[in-house]
């Protein structure tokens, strides 16, 4: 039946007293589904919210039968990042062209010999995992309040007004890089091994993301510096960490973790459970990435595809659910700032044959015009 609504005399408004931050945040956080209780509460079937289209559904495929598959056909590259350390220069010379070409081809790769302690990688996997496996009322002390703008800490997807449509997992999110810049007070304190085994990650990662951009204006035949200073340098090019947390989901043919999207970033560092679900879009199909041990996945993003004049790519991916294992993965995105940079392709790399084929904006404005384009397109859908 229609909704009735009782309209009531007007009456003298009393005082209103502020609600303290912690109850504002629990109501907040109240009003946000969370995917976790979801799962725990034993449904057989999934809201409608979280079931993808039809058109994505002819797509989702059981993702530990993918894994048979993998011989089947072409997959994501591994790339030695070994020889970019050594004082022979061909060696060197060999492992940029393989950095070069996966950037180019496939624009995401795995990455071994990356020269982050493995030891350290536990540590990280450990202390987020110990994070999640608290209750959840202790995770509600972190519930971001994405309606107001705050972004960072412990949350679950709003839905898109246009489409509806909410995905597969909780996350939690924060910036860990420059120091200087980050909000401890976020940062959770349990486990208490947390704010080190992070920290000490997103300095090693730092280092390796200033190589990789090395190797990549080399590639291009750039100065060697020259991309990590159109991203911001040491002082603004940003870093920031989520991870996600996949629930077992008793329809992972209807749901997706993460939708098919690209990333804004300039580049983003995945590290995983190995639980598989991550997919790229390549040559019309989707692949399922293979885990390899010891391995960080890199992905290019727009950022860099947008440098480049698209000669880097920033693929198309996506992240499957299951219904038998929890998988958590560790993204860190390292963006450069939103306004104070303008992202526009290289002076160097154009041509008349090679014209600029993305407009100049900031990175906000780039943020902006995805959203427009995102919810445009759904509503015509």
């Amino acid at each position: 039946m229609p909704t009735q609504v009782t309209v009531t005399p007007p009456m003298a408004a009393a005082p209103k007293v502020p609600e303290p931050p912690q109850v504002a945040a629990a109501e907040q956080a109240a009003m946000v589904p969370r995917v976790e209780s979801l799962a725990s509460s034993g449904i057989q079937y999934i809201p409608k919210e979280y079931v993808r289209t039809e058109e994505e559904r002819n797509s989702i495929s059981d993702v530990f039968e993918e894994e048979k598959k993998y011989d089947e056909g072409p997959q994501i590259p591994v790339v030695d990042l070994k020889g970019i350390y050594s004082e022979d220069e061909e060696e060197r010379e060999k492992c940029r062209e393989e950095l070069k070409n996966a950037s180019m081809e496939w624009g995401v790769m795995h990455l071994v010999n990356h020269g982050i302690p493995e030891d350290l990688l536990t540590r990280l996997k450990e202390a987020g995992k110990a994070f999640f496996d608290q209750p959840i009322e202790e995770k509600e002390k972190f519930a971001n309040d994405q309606a107001s703008g705050k972004i960072a800490g412990y949350g679950s997807k709003l839905a898109n007004t246009a489409c509806g449509q909410l995905e597969w997992e909780d996350y939690f999110f924060h910036l860990i890089f420059p120091e200087d810049k980050r909000d401890m007070s976020i940062w959770p304190k349990t486990p208490t091994g947390y704010t080190d085994a992070t920290s000490e990650y997103a300095r090693r990662l730092r280092g390796l993301v200033t190589k990789v951009l090395s190797e990549l204006s080399l590639g291009l035949g750039l100065e060697e510096g020259r991309l990590e200073e159109e991203v911001g340098g040491m002082d603004d090019l940003i870093m920031q960490m989520k991870i996600n947390y996949y629930p077992k989901c008793p329809q992972p043919e209807l749901a997706l973790g993460v939708e098919a999207h690209t990333d804004v970033s300039a580049l983003t560092f995945i590290l995983h459970n190995m639980v598989p679900g991550l997919q790229v879009y390549i040559g019309g199909k989707w692949v399922t990435a293979k885990c390899v041990p010891g391995s960080i996945i890199m992905h290019i993003g727009d950022t860099l595809e947008i440098l480049s004049n698209g000669k880097y790519k920033s693929i198309l991916h996506r992240g499957l659910v299951n219904k038998e294992k929890v998988r958590i993965s560790w993204a860190v995105f390292c963006e450069p700032p939103k306004e104070k940079i303008v992202l526009k392709p290289l002076q160097e790399l154009l041509t008349e044959s090679e014209p600029a084929t993305f407009p100049p904006r900031t990175f906000a404005q780039h943020l902006q015009h995805k959203l427009f384009k995102k919810t445009q397109e759904a509503l015509s859908n």
